[in-house]
């Protein structure tokens, strides 16, 4: 698929906030949508997450759904990639979802000044 300039500079902005979020935390497709003024665009930050793979600079294991659900997890190398991550960063997940999602959500629109 190749992408348009605008769909690339909108990925390349999703990859920005995406390097942000600190150890330990996650935020959500829709919260980084919503930071970059597009909040109707959450697919399209799924999108973004699952070609970030081939950059190793972008954590994308810490960005799931809008209620703490590994959605991703299929485009990691493994099943279990995701949440191995995770749990490396103290996180906790069971059955597939961030346990205290909230305790651990980083919201960029909070967090970072545009």
């Amino acid at each position: 698929m190749k992408l348009s300039e605008k769909n690339t500079d909108f990925f390349l902005n999703v990859y920005d906030v995406v390097r942000m979020i600190p150890k330990g935390r996650v935020t959500s497709y829709g919260a980084i949508a919503k930071y970059l003024g597009a909040p109707r665009s959450s697919r399209m930050v799924g999108w973004a997450m699952n070609a970030a793979h081939s950059l190793p600079d972008v954590p994308a294991h810490r960005v799931v759904n809008r209620i703490g659900l590994l959605t991703g997890k299929m485009h990691f190398s493994s099943p279990t990639r995701m949440e191995e991550l995770l749990a490396s960063e103290k996180i906790d997940v069971a059955r597939d979802q961030v346990v205290d999602f909230y305790k651990y959500f980083w919201d960029p629109s909070n967090e970072l000044a545009l």
